[in-house]
């Protein structure tokens, strides 16, 4: 056995056959006990490499407790660097930098150093917006594989720090410096980066992931030089707007790949971008984005703020479709803070504005906003709630998850994956184990279209149902095609 034991876990009791067998089936109360046994691993030292209370480790040593999270798997293996295979895992990131995590301090800031908004000490000025842009795309292009896995779990800005340099956007835009025009760009050259930016957020939109993620971030990189240029004063206001596009484009694949950091820059640009192009309606986009990043990792209070915040400086601006999606938002805010009965307005609010959008009217990147993305975002707003009370909520997140999948169109891999996920955990929820799993191998089968880890770690949310139900074919079937799937 060549396994490198660059954590707690000696080496040699890796090569113990009882313990391969408790890694490969998951039993971590034989394992953990092994591990004490011979390794000398105290349960608080277990406890400590796995980012476990000791309480949880004696319970899962007693037999109390199974770990049935894939996230919490993911850390045991990280922690004690057993080699990813051994627990059904793809190669882990340590095992993939071939150097030992305890030995190498390196931050994400070693080889990419934060880029910050910059916003407290220079104004949201254009020439500070295409010097970020330049800057962060460079940096990004040069990117290798340990750097984006050291990216993955770098810090974001939250609280005061996120929200108090985003107020310049309710100021108006300044006018453009003076300056010599050497840009050579013509109308043609323009509309030509307009039909990539569309083409580009088409195929985000129905892919997901970050396959494309460099190529958009060259792009973005090209307009940044071309606006360096100075062009003239139409062609330079179009060029804005393209680059906060991208740069929005850039951010939901950074996001959806996991670079949480890397994602808040791109959205910090787009922003900025759209402000100084005049586009109020995408500025307010994507600040809605900054909003869903805060949801998803637990911040409410400032999404809901990333939201209030896009309503004041959209209005007169944003049309149905804009309002409507903004109002998801708050209500996604507002579910998540207990607030149910202010959810349910939101969400109306929501409803009544979709009714008086008109096709066409409004722009390409709002037009994925209808009926059936407002069921969707619906259902899994209510299945949140249905988490604390299945009884009130999990038909009612069903009925609406069920629409969205029978009206979404073809082009929307992604939130189908997203959509199967949510209906197979309301089936869960409601102990109808053979529509669950029916419904989890649909949406396996959804997950395998795209390449969005968003979607992945979302169908690790399914796991945990299956636990605890070996005496069923069905379910032990289900539980193998997610481990496999969310494995590779």
């Amino acid at each position: 056995m060549n396994a490198k034991s660059a954590g707690p876990l000696p080496s040699e009791i890796l090569d113990r056959d009882d313990l391969r067998r408790a890694f490969a089936e998951h039993d971590f109360t034989a394992a953990f006990g092994l591990m004490k046994k011979y390794g000398g691993l105290s349960q608080n030292k277990i406890a400590a490499a796995c980012q476990l209370t000791p309480g949880k480790v004696s319970r899962i040593v007693s037999g109390q407790q199974q770990i049935t999270s894939f996230e919490v798997i993911c850390r045991v293996s990280d922690g004690l660097h057993i080699p990813g295979h051994m627990l059904g895992l793809a190669r882990r990131p340590w095992e993939q930098s071939g150097k030992d995590d305890a030995g190498d301090q390196d931050t994400d800031g070693a080889a990419d150093p934060p880029t910050g908004d910059e916003s407290a000490a220079v104004p949201w000025s254009r020439g500070a917006v295409v010097s970020m842009a330049a800057r962060v795309t460079r940096s990004d292009l040069v990117m290798d594989r340990r750097a984006a896995s050291r990216a993955i779990v770098a810090a974001v800005a939250t609280g005061a720090g996120l929200l108090d340099p985003l107020e310049g956007w309710l100021q108006p835009a300044a006018a453009g410096e003076s300056q010599p025009l050497r840009g050579r760009l013509g109308r043609a050259e323009v509309a030509e980066l307009e039909t990539t930016a569309r083409a580009f957020r088409a195929w985000d939109h129905k892919f997901g992931g970050g396959l494309r993620r460099k190529a958009v971030v060259g792009q973005l990189n090209e307009v940044a030089a071309a606006l360096e240029e100075h062009q003239r004063p139409e062609i330079e206001e179009r060029l804005y707007r393209v680059l906060a596009q991208l740069a929005g484009t850039a951010a939901t694949m950074a996001w959806d790949s996991g670079l949480q950091r890397r994602a808040q820059d791109y959205y910090r640009i787009a922003l900025r971008a759209a402000h100084a192009g005049g586009d109020l309606a995408f500025g307010a986009n994507v600040l809605a984005g900054m909003a869903r990043q805060m949801l998803y990792r637990d911040r409410p209070h400032d999404a809901l703020d990333l939201v209030r915040l896009a309503q004041d400086g959209s209005r007169g601006h944003a049309g149905p479709r804009v309002r409507a999606m903004l109002h998801t938002r708050e209500a996604w805010a507002l579910a998540a803070t207990g607030r149910s009965a202010a959810f349910g307005r939101a969400t109306a609010q929501a409803a009544e504005e979709l009714t008086n959008a008109v096709p066409g009217e409004e722009p390409y990147w709002i037009a994925y906003f209808d009926e059936a993305e407002l069921a969707g975002v619906t259902g899994g707003r209510l299945l949140d709630l249905a988490r604390k009370d299945p009884r009130a909520h999990a038909e009612s997140a069903a009925d609406e998850i069920r629409t969205a999948i029978a009206t979404r169109g073809a082009d929307a891999r992604r939130s189908h994956a997203l959509d199967w996920i949510g209906l197979a955990e309301c089936s869960f929820l409601q102990g109808d184990l053979t529509e669950a799993v029916g419904q989890t191998h649909r949406a396996v089968e959804a997950a395998q279209e795209t390449q969005s880890s968003r979607v992945r770690t979302q169908l690790g949310s399914l796991y945990p149902y299956t636990v605890g139900h070996s005496a069923s074919p069905q379910v032990r079937e289900a539980r193998d095609r997610l481990r496999g799937l969310l494995a590779s």
